[in-house]
């Protein structure tokens, strides 16, 4: 009783604290809480008290939505330029009325957007159920004609856009066949120049290997299988290390007492008993690509070979097929009890000892898998989420593996995967993904203890969810190139 007669005021203080303290990972939340133009118009009070009583009213996924949407706002009224002047004596001139026309706008995409929960946080069936009953209300309000009309044309425009930025079978074969090559040759140098060098075949592996490019085939990647003796090396599970980051690991040398320094091929790439992927990669440069003639290479393969300059990646950019261009990346693999390490210069850093996990190969088998029992349409969402990241620019951070990981993840709860289920499949992938981006965590399929958005900076997530969370109402601001 006492609660139900407090004042506005006290009611929006508490519930901030209690929306803070249950989301308090929110990353875009906090942007209603900044000072700037838009506090100026008084707007922002309004929407302070919106996102404190967000998840009373809507739930954790509402909350997130309404979040997202104080992002939207923010942007408009920074985009506005300065706002009149706050004296209430002076009329309001109409060059200003017009400047402000676009306020009309957002009360509507915001009003699509609350009554339908983006997140489950986790993925319960509790938080599962929730949803269906916020959509199942949302439904109630909507006209089924109009419903209907929309899904059809949104599945359309998909379809249209999934086969315009599709790669054309004919130049995906060169593109891969033109690797295929340069593997070949590779491969022949090591075995004929560095015969004592453990290594496996060498294989190309990623997106256009596995099909699941878009827009245009300019990126492979190139795996170089280190072979090492389970009885010297043991693997370091990244929990278990300094960085106590789940999928950075470390690979220990063992047994020196019994098997001294020497003995194993690799025990010269050792640093502080770990082995370095850092010098494999510097010692490999100098070894591979700056020994290998690649110009009698690229005469015999009709291409032009250029490797990267820098010794902390092994690279190679190669000019094929007149003017279309390919980036190969040459990636040190370990591969033992199941777990596979790469050597990534992205996270090494003045890391010089840490090996970073790869589940790609387990996503895409196990994404297949899935597509082949129900005869469902996985990839091809997949596809077209990622020729939508590749054409947009605010989108580029993110990453197949990311979105591979929302489809998985989405598959536990929706088992309707066929083509008629397309459209809303994306914008249900789309509103995943804003929940995940809202917590701030996108657990990886194979292990929910890796953290995938942990590369991402706020300013990045901020820039992304701000896209995506317009795109929800409006998915053609993404199908236009």
């Amino acid at each position: 009783m006492c609660e139900c007669q407090s004042s506005p005021l006290s009611i929006v203080t508490e519930h901030r604290v209690v929306l803070w303290n249950n989301s308090h990972q929110f990353r875009m939340a906090n942007i209603a809480q900044g000072k700037g133009k838009w506090r100026d118009s008084g707007l922002g009070d309004v929407i302070d008290f919106l996102l404190a009583n967000a998840r009373l009213v809507l739930g954790v996924g509402g909350a997130a939505v309404l979040a997202i949407a104080t992002v939207a706002v923010k942007r408009m009224f920074d985009k506005a330029g300065d706002p009149p002047d706050s004296s209430l004596d002076k009329p309001v001139k109409q060059p200003v009325k017009e400047e402000y026309s676009w306020i009309d706008a957002p009360p509507k995409l915001v009003n699509i957007q609350i009554n339908e929960s983006l997140h489950r946080i986790p993925s319960t069936k509790s938080n599962h159920e929730q949803g269906k009953c916020q959509d199942n209300l949302l439904e109630s309000m909507t006209p089924d004609s109009s419903k209907t009309d929309h899904c059809v044309s949104l599945q359309e425009k998909l379809l249209a856009y999934y086969t315009h930025r599709s790669i054309p079978p004919a130049e995906l074969s060169r593109a891969k066949q033109c690797a295929m090559n340069i593997c070949t040759e590779l491969q022949k140098f090591l075995h004929s120049k560095h015969p004592g060098v453990p290594l496996g075949e060498m294989h190309l592996s990623g997106s256009l290997y596995n099909d699941l490019q878009m827009v245009a085939p300019d990126h492979v990647c190139l795996i170089l299988p280190l072979l090492l003796k389970d009885n010297l090396w043991t693997l370091v599970a990244g929990e278990e290390t300094i960085l106590k980051v789940p999928d950075l690991w470390m690979v220990r040398r063992d047994n020196m007492e019994y098997f001294p320094r020497g003995v194993s091929y690799w025990d010269k790439f050792i640093v502080g008993r770990y082995l370095s992927p850092k010098l494999i990669v510097e010692v490999f440069h100098k070894m591979v690509l700056e020994s290998m003639n690649w110009m009698a290479i690229s005469t015999l393969l009709d291409c032009i070979i250029r490797p990267e300059v820098s010794v902390e990646v092994l690279q190679l950019k190669v000019q094929h097929d007149g003017e279309k261009l390919l980036c190969i990346d040459i990636l040190p693999m370990i591969e033992m009890e199941d777990i596979v390490l790469l050597s990534k210069p992205q996270i090494r850093g003045n890391f010089v000892n840490v090996w970073q996990q790869s589940f790609w190969a387990a996503e895409t088998s196990r994404l297949r898998s899935m597509d082949s029992t129900d005869m469902g349409f996985r990839f091809c969402c997949l596809k077209v989420l990622k020729a939508v990241c590749r054409d947009q620019a605010p989108l580029r951070k993110l990453t197949g593996s990311q979105l591979t990981n929302v489809i998985l993840h989405l598959s536990q709860l929706e088992k309707d995967w066929t083509e008629e289920a397309l459209a809303e499949r994306v914008l249900q992938i789309l509103k995943e993904l804003i929940g995940y981006l809202e917590v701030g965590c996108l657990p990886a399929y194979f292990n929910n203890k890796v953290n995938l958005l942990s590369s991402l900076s706020e300013e990045e997530v901020d820039e992304i969810g701000y896209t995506l969370y317009c795109a929800v109402s409006h998915l053609d601001i993404l199908l236009n190139q």
